[in-house]
């Protein structure tokens, strides 16, 4: 099987996780500085090719009541941005609170905020992107999660 890609995308920082071969675990690949890098969407193309990515899920930073703003549109005009410059399959994906979540994980770890700067981004894509892995269907039984329709 290919691989699946998350992003976090952000405006100075891009996080990057790709699945397993199997689809069923996420882990942490990249941190894209947009500062340092001409163009991250070519950046994240390359990646694409390189570890045999089948599709791109882009996490959509919706507001707690559901609404999108300025952040999630930022967010699509990306993912639009890739579909021109990949072959693979590029969707959105809910991402409420997956930066938060990082962040706590990682305080919970014993890791302080200067510590995780280069690294939060990644984390974050990586808990986007196994949100969407569990809701794969088959994915459910083989972790051992129960799934409510």
């Amino acid at each position: 099987m290919k691989r699946i890609m998350g992003i976090d995308y952000g405006t100075a920082r891009i996080g990057v996780a790709l699945s397993d071969e199997l689809q069923l675990l996420a882990h942490p690949a990249e941190t894209i500085a947009v500062a340092k890098i001409a163009n991250p969407a070519a950046r994240i193309a390359a990646l694409v090719q390189e570890k045999n990515v089948e599709r791109i899920v882009v996490g959509l930073p919706r507001h707690m009541n559901g609404s999108v703003g300025a952040s999630a549109e930022e967010a699509r005009a990306f993912a639009e941005k890739l579909k021109a410059l990949v072959a693979c399959e590029v969707q959105t994906w809910d991402e409420r609170l997956s930066t938060v979540a990082a962040h706590r994980a990682l305080q919970e770890a014993g890791k302080t905020s200067r510590q995780t700067r280069g690294y939060i981004d990644q984390v974050a894509a990586q808990m986007l992107l196994q949100s969407y892995l569990d809701s794969l269907p088959g994915n459910q039984a083989e972790a051992g999660r129960d799934h409510f329709a």
